[in-house]
Parts: C-alpha cells; sequence; structure tokens
C-alpha cells in the first residue's frame, strides 16, 4: 500500500506492507534510529514517537495508521542547525541516561508530558513517565531532567513546533 507521511518536517511517500508497524517503518525505511524495538508490547516506550504531537508507542502501531499524518522522532526535535531542544538538552545536563537505549523514548514521553502540563510536579513526572522504562538509572536523573526542561522550555515550544523552533 502506499504510505503518505510526514516525519520529521518531511513529507514521504512510500510503498509499505499493510502489516508493516511504524518503528520498523521508521528504522528501516526512513533510516531513523531512535525509536528502538524493545519489547513489541508497549511495554518499555523505548519506541515513544509523537504522532500528531500525541505520544504513542510506534511497536504498536501500523505505518497504515499513521498514513495522513505527522510524526515526530527524536531526531526531529531538533533544530535544524542542529542545537538541541529543550528536553534533550536537559537530559544531557541532568544525566538523565545512561546505556541510552530507553533515552529517545524517554525524550519524546517528557515532550509530550512537558506540551500537555507546562508545570509538572516531580509525581506528576513520575505518573507522567510510568510507561516508558529504564533499566540503568533509576529515574531520579530523568526526573531531575524532565524538571529542568520545564524551567526551560517556553509557553509554545512543545512538540507541536518541534523541528520548527526551539527555545533557549
Amino acid at each position: 500500500m502506499e504510505l503518505k507521511l510526514t516525519v520529521n518536517g518531511v513529507t514521504r511517500s512510500d510503498e509499505v506492507e499493510p502489516r508493516l508497524l511504524l518503528v520498523h517503518y521508521l528504522r528501516e525505511t526512513c533510516g531513523l534510529r531512535a525509536a528502538n524495538v524493545g519489547c513489541d508490547t508497549t511495554s518499555c516506550g523505548a519506541c515513544t514517537v509523537l504522532l500528531n504531537g500525541e505520544s504513542v508507542k510506534s511497536c504498536t502501531v501500523l505505518a497504515a495508521q499513521a498514513s495522513g499524518q505527522s510524526v515526530v522522532t527524536a531526531e526531529g526535535l531538533a533544530a535544524d542547525d542542529g542545537s538541541l531542544h529543550p528536553v534533550q538538552q536537559a537530559f544531557r545536563e541532568q544525566h538523565g541516561l545512561q546505556c541510552g537505549f530507553c533515552t529517545p523514548g524517554m525524550v519524546m514521553a517528557a515532550a509530550s508530558l512537558l506540551a500537555e502540563n507546562p508545570h509538572p510536579t516531580e509525581q506528576e513526572v513520575r505518573e507522567g513517565l510510568e510507561g516508558n522504562f529504564c533499566r540503568c538509572t533509576g529515574y531520579h536523573n530523568i526526573v531531575r531532567a524532565v524538571l529542568a526542561a520545564a524551567g526551560a522550555l517556553s509557553p509554545g515550544s512543545g512538540p507541536a513546533s518541534a523541528g520548527t523552533e526551539v527555545s533557549a
């Protein structure tokens, strides 16, 4: 089937198998490696991307379901000049990663969370990220990174404007 969608601001048209999962489309067809395949059951969140600004686990979304829509991956959060999105920068500065496998999914879930709740409490961050698992960090630095990103983001700089504008 023909698939037409926007990925990280680029309009694409590709022939795909109707049963192809979005995560495999992003990795194999688009060559984007941030969305990781961790469980194929929506349990870990390593494959989290934004679909029309909402975080989804791309391992259980068919690529066909994304047709006509906009997908943003962790690669698409950075600005065109290569500068990091405030969430990415906060993860870097607050050491919100260790092995890095869960990081892209965590970043995307955090970006979505902050778009919905720009000033979350620590408890709200923990609840907002509960569908994403990290086996390395114990979550302390991840939560700290999300709270730091909340302080760095200005109104209107969430995932809806990802890839087009980054506020410092």
